[in-house]
């Protein structure tokens, strides 16, 4: 190998050396120098993970930040149509708070360097005016030191709450370029992230005293679990106050199998106090909207006090509407949940403690509210179970069905849910115990099989069964990016979620059609996956994986099921395509 170097050599050092593990990208011409100093100088380190569409490619990254924030994975686009291919993952990324680092190439800027046509069609002044918008900060670096400097200060805002995509653009002539000199490395670990932003002393000290007076206090949690750690310091506050915890789902944020777990806004409806914990839009979830009218009501009583705890303010960007309708609130602590939820619990305990001292020991208020909860709980579960039951035997199988024949073949393994919960149906009927169990639910058409790839990439030869409840109109768009689980061996179980339709705009255009008076037996026109039906199975065979289906007998689904498993625990993907009905 030739002892010179070049400028996409110092950006693979990089990588390496702040311990990048995984590249995603679609091939382009304007960072071969880069693919070049990833395969023969570097060794394939980072490892290449080679994607039929840049979407896929930053998808990819972005479910591996949801597992691992804080070690990102870096994404590669090629030029201005790499980086528009790739928008949509970008920004479904920043609104999902994932961290990303997206790598871009442009040029030559030089003009006279470059081909006729092609570069100059391919090249952008600047590039990153087209993700400004929606990533946190971008750059377009030129020269040793900048490229050094850039990459250093893109790593650090990326993973700095809000925590987000971040885009740095090399320019065709630095990469290829011969290197004259060295240039020093940062200090990986000095320059990685700041400290995380503590809450004011005062504003936890009347958080806590409003929370510990409160007669009806509810918690809502969304993004909170981004840190794992929060889960446990959660269950402690929620039990300490006997405060039902409202899971919004963003990640997963409270075991579901707890008493004063809850999957739905009902004990809003009587809160006299409302923590929201990086709730990202606390007016949606504060109030009632009609879907027609437009017109939204408040559905906590008037008199309910509202705490607020996050930092979602500092990440908002003028272009998308992402941060939500205000809503006042009676204290808004701008803080980071990891640090501030402990400090929060400490003070309540010392309140509750103190409480306990200066009055005569009995049943206390909060420990008959505790056995209220447990008691609604519990009744809820039994119905949710009876719920389940109703029409068992319908073909096609009921949602339900499939939650309940899926939970069964996964057994006493050791799962992950990727990020469809089957209309809420795992959430009600299997044990979600552990913060990994879910990297959060699904964010839209069109997002899930890249994201679901992400996490299957980041549990990769941890022993963990990876399940990805697959909708059929989401793999639509991105049928390839089943070759990707295939050609690099990553294992994990795709159970197709197949209602033949795009059913949440089938549902929009059903209610719209009876509203109006008018025939909603049309709806399936523009909305239907049928006619013919995706041979999903097939054409995972076709793109490396094992596959059965399609199968609409939930009396079949747990021997299909488990015989996936067994190709799974091998190394390899394997997907059954279940047929269901839209609810």
């Amino acid at each position: 190998m030739s002892g010179k170097r070049y400028g996409s050599d110092l950006i693979v050092d990089l990588l390496n050396h702040y311990g990048i593990r995984y590249a995603s990208l679609n091939p382009g011409s304007s960072f071969r120098g880069l693919h070049d100093s990833i395969v023969n100088y570097a060794g394939n380190r980072p490892e290449i993970i080679e994607c039929p569409h840049e979407k896929i490619a930053v998808g990819i990254a972005h479910g591996y930040g949801k597992v691992k924030p804080e070690e990102p994975m870096v994404s590669i686009l090629h030029n201005v149509v790499g980086l528009l291919h790739g928008t949509m993952g970008i920004y479904q990324a920043y609104m999902d708070r994932a961290p990303v680092i997206v790598l871009g190439a442009t040029g030559p800027m030089e003009g006279a360097s470059r081909r006729p046509r092609i570069d100059w069609d391919h090249t952008a002044l600047v590039q990153g005016n087209v993700v400004r918008d929606y990533v946190k900060w971008d750059d377009q670096p030129f020269g040793a030191e900048a490229a050094v400097e850039s990459f250093a200060r893109a790593y650090r805002v990326a993973l700095t709450e809000p925590q987000g995509p971040v885009y740095v653009c090399y320019d065709v002539s630095f990469q290829e370029e011969e290197l004259n000199r060295n240039v020093r490395l940062p200090d990986a670990a000095s320059a990685r992230t700041h400290s995380r932003i503590q809450a004011d002393a005062s504003a936890l000290d009347k958080a806590a005293e409003w929370l510990c007076q409160a007669e009806r206090p509810v918690i809502v949690a969304d993004l909170l679990g981004r840190n794992p750690a929060s889960v446990p310091v959660l269950v402690e506050l929620a039990e300490l106050l006997a405060a039902p915890v409202v899971d919004y789902n963003g990640r997963f944020n409270f075991p579901n199998r707890h008493p004063l777990w809850c999957p739905d806004r009902e004990p809003l409806h009587e809160a006299d106090c409302v923590l929201l914990l990086d709730v990202r839009d606390p007016f949606g979830y504060l109030t009632q909207v009609d879907m027609f009218r437009r017109e939204t009501r408040r559905i906590i009583p008037e008199g309910c006090r509202i705490i607020e705890f996050g930092v979602g303010e500092l990440g908002i960007h003028g272009w998308s509407q992402q941060y939500q309708r205000f809503q006042e609130v009676d204290l808004s602590v701008l803080a980071d949940t990891f640090v501030a939820l402990p400090e929060l619990l400490s003070v309540c305990r010392e309140r509750v403690v103190a409480e306990k001292r200066s009055t005569r020991v009995g049943v206390s208020d909060r420990e008959r509210r505790f056995a209220r909860w447990r008691e609604r709980h519990e009744s809820r579960r039994r119905g949710w179970v009876e719920e389940a039951s109703v029409g068992w035997e319908s073909r096609p199988m009921t949602p339900a069905r499939l939650a309940t024949e899926l939970y069964a073949a996964l057994g006493n393994r050791d799962w992950v849910l990727t990020a469809n919960t089957l209309n809420d149906w795992t959430r009600k009927l299997w044990d979600f115990d552990q913060p990994y169990r879910h990297a959060g639910k699904h964010i839209g058409t069109a997002t899930q099989i890249g994201i679901s790839l992400g996490v299957a990439l980041a549990y990769k030869g941890s022993g963990k069964l990876v399940v990805d409840i697959q909708p059929d109109g989401d793999l639509m768009f991105d049928l390839g990016a089943l070759w990707v689980a295939a050609h690099h061996s990553i294992p994990m179980l795709v159970v197709m979620y197949n209602n033949r339709a795009y059913y949440n705009d089938w549902e929009h255009q059903v209610k719209l059609a009876r509203a109006r008076g008018r025939d909603e037996k049309m709806a399936y026109l523009g909305l239907e996956i049928d006619r013919p039906a995706p041979d999903f199975a097939g054409v995972a065979r076709s793109l490396g994986w094992y596959a059965e289906g399609p199968i609409d007998d939930g009396n079949q689904v747990r021997a299909a099921v488990e015989r996936a498993i067994r190709v799974v625990e091998e190394g390899q993907p394997a997907l059954v395509d279940c047929v269901t009905q839209f609810r």
